[in-house]
This record gives C-alpha cells, sequence and structure tokens, in this order.
C-alpha cells in the first residue's frame, strides 16, 4: 500500500496542480506490487505512475534508496518540485528526501504543512516546535509534506476508473543508469542490528504513616533516600 505520508505528498501536488496546472508523475521503489494499491495516487490526480522495480533495488537504506530515486528522477528529467512524504511509515526515519535534494545538489525544505506558489516562488509553511515558520525558496526544490497538511482527498469514481487505463511505466537498475555498487544493500551506509519496541516498566511504592504530617515525613525521607530530593 502506499504510506499515509505520501499520499500526503501527492494531495500536496494535486492541491498545486489544481491552482496552477502541470503535470505530477509518481515514483514508487519496492517489489511485489499490488496495482490496485500502488495506482492510488493516479486516481487521486496524478498524471503518471513509474515503478522502480529491479533485485539490486533490495535490501537499501536510506542513503541507497535516495540514490535509486534521485537517478531515476534526473531520468525523467525537468521538474519544478520534488514532493515526498516526511518520513516511511515504518522506520519513521525521514533522510531520503533530504539525502535525494543532496544527490540532486537542489535545496530542501522539510516538514511542510503547506505549499503554494507565489509570484514565481515556493512558499512553504514548515512545521517547527511551537507552531511555524515561513519559507520561500525558488525551483527547482525538494519538499518533505508532513501529516499537518491535511488529509489526502479520496479518489473519485472518475479517478479510479481513469486509473485503471492508465498505463504504468517500469523501470530497473539499468534504465535510470544508476550504478550498481551504490544500490541496494550494495550501496548501503548502515546495517539493521536490531527492530525492536522498547519495554517501559514502572513501579509504584505507596508511603503511609499513621497520620498526614507522618506520611510526609516519610515520603521526604523516601524522595531523599532515591536522590530526588
Amino acid at each position: 500500500m502506499v504510506s499515509p505520508f505520501d499520499e500526503q505528498a501527492t494531495e500536496a501536488a494535486v492541491r498545486i496542480k489544481d491552482a496552477h496546472g502541470g503535470k505530477i508523475t509518481t515514483l514508487s521503489l519496492g517489489k511485489g506490487f499490488v496495482m490496485d494499491k500502488i495506482k492510488k495516487p493516479l486516481a487521486m490526480g496524478a498524471d503518471e505512475l513509474i515503478m522502480l522495480e529491479d533485485p539490486a533495488f533490495e535490501g537499501a537504506d536510506s542513503r541507497s534508496t535516495a540514490y535509486a530515486l534521485a537517478m531515476a528522477i534526473q531520468k525523467i528529467g525537468e521538474y519544478d518540485i520534488i514532493l515526498c512524504g516526511r518520513q516511511a511509515a515504518d522506520w519513521d526515519a525521514g533522510q531520503v528526501g533530504s539525502g535525494i535534494a543532496e544527490i540532486l545538489g537542489i535545496p530542501s525544505v522539510t516538514l511542510a504543512k503547506k505549499v503554494e506558489f507565489l509570484d514565481g516562488k515556493v512558499r512553504v509553511e514548515r512545521v517547527v516546535t511551537d507552531g511555524y515558520e515561513v519559507i520561500e525558496v525558488s525551483t527547482p526544490v525538494l519538499i518533505t509534506v508532513s501529516n499537518e497538511l491535511g488529509e489526502p482527498r479520496y479518489p473519485t469514481l472518475k479517478g479510479i476508473m481513469s486509473a485503471k487505463t492508465k498505463p504504468v511505466i517500469t523501470w530497473t537498475a539499468q534504465d535510470i543508469g544508476a550504478d550498481l555498487s551504490k544500490l541496494g544493500a550494495a550501496g548501503a551506509h548502515t546495517k539493521l542490528l536490531k527492530l525492536f519496541i522498547p519495554v517501559k516498566e514502572a513501579k509504584c511504592e505507596i508511603v503511609e504513616g499513621e497520620s498526614v504530617e507522618e506520611a510526609a515525613t516519610n515520603l521526604a525521607l523516601k524522595l531523599r533516600e532515591v536522590k530526588l530530593i
């Protein structure tokens, strides 16, 4: 299935297309694609879907995934904006978008809650801890879209029917002219040793006393014992 974060990136792209026109090309890297699922961006309003599928892509980390996508983008040609989800929905690394921008040598803006064209530039509202900041940037630019953008639109029946008839392009590592040593496990710079949910343990101790005063004294002594006061 398409990552929820990537659906929000698609939504951002379709909003721009609705306002200014243009063409949306969707890129997806993986294997064993289920067409009814992977075509959802087309049903939402994207114009073209390119799938990157090759055993050479397997075992990739953020770096080698970014490299493969960057090479595919270069093959596509001219573009104004590259929109990515803020992070993957499984490992939540949030590194691929910035990696693509670095490889392509273009600026990047992360965690966008709003993206729009104004006066020939791209205006981005970027999420920060206590609100958001406004950034203006020239194209070409890469922007990662955060969930604060809002819920992606539901595909219409017309969009679903249109998506069924649109052809899907499949590219291999050779098609995008990639260096095999930089792809998949061969190009990975990190190794996953363990993926797990941290175990959290909590203990509760009731401090009592014959009176409120005694209970308060016992509590103070206990806090001093554990060096909290």
